[in-house]
């Protein structure tokens, strides 16, 4: 077996959410393995800061401000890879947020908000990549960043619960859509993992408590999302399309007690 066969040396890649947690290690993942990696988010300041840290680290990257929920500046975003590395064969959908608040108490625009930016943020920025990638007539890997959430529920996460189940079964429609074009669409379903934007959390004594349950005792660290990434983003995942990875340690499929 090749040790080539989880390669990305050659890819142009686009990350959404790429100025702080899982994005941003994403991004730096993908650079470091040999991708050419578009640092896409709202705030240019912080992407600014991943792109330098990939370049002073020998990779290639820019950073590119754009929200999911406004098509032109996400087309934008595209054109300016393009313009730059190539056409986007790789993209890593990861913009998200997270509004936990109990049913009863919950606004329409909780509820709307977080599915507008996980849902239809992700649909709308698939479809444009996709839509390039057969205008170029060209391959691709499409992954969406969802959650466990999306397969277990949490009390107070109703918004967050349905976007995160909504993305994976999309997930399977778009890939059996995309098929044809020889563009695969894949899902990755992380458990708790501890970044500078979860760790406040998890270090209360809900996220204790949260902790005890698992099977492995412990919540998961950002580089033990590195392989399950590169798989999804590399030709190693060829024969992979409308599939989920759940990387939590076996938290979802153990009955709670």
């Amino acid at each position: 077996m090749s040790n080539e066969l989880f390669s990305v040396k050659g890819k142009v890649a686009l990350v959404t959410g790429a100025g702080s947690g899982l994005g941003e290690r994403f991004a730096k993942v993908l650079a470091e393995n040999g991708a050419s990696v578009v640092c896409v988010a709202r705030r240019i300041e912080n992407l600014e800061r991943v792109a330098k840290e990939i370049e002073q680290a020998g990779g290639r990257a820019i950073a590119v401000a754009g929200d999911v929920l406004d098509r032109k500046s996400i087309i934008e975003a595209f054109e300016k890879a393009e313009s730059t590395f190539g056409v986007v064969n790789v993209l890593v959908n990861c913009a998200g947020i997270q509004a936990m608040v109990d049913t009863l108490a919950m606004e329409d625009d909780q509820f709307t908000t977080v599915m507008d930016i996980n849902v239809n943020g992700i649909w709308r920025t698939a479809q444009i990549c996709a839509q390039r990638l057969v205008s170029a007539n060209q391959a691709g890997s499409i992954i969406n960043i969802a959650s466990i959430l999306g397969v277990q529920a949490r009390p107070g996460s109703a918004n967050y619960c349905a976007s995160k189940a909504a993305v994976l079964h999309m997930t399977k429609s778009m890939a059996l859509d995309l098929i044809g074009n020889n563009i695969r669409v894949n899902a990755m379903a992380p458990g708790y993992i501890e970044t500078e934007l979860t760790r406040w959390w998890l270090q209360t004594e809900e996220g204790q408590a949260a902790k005890a349950r698992l099977p492995i005792g412990r919540f998961g660290a950002l580089e033990e999302l590195d392989g399950p990434l590169l798989l999804l983003a590399s030709d190693a995942s060829s024969y992979m399309t409308g599939t989920t990875l759940t990387v939590d340690a076996g938290h979802s499929t153990k009955i709670s007690e």
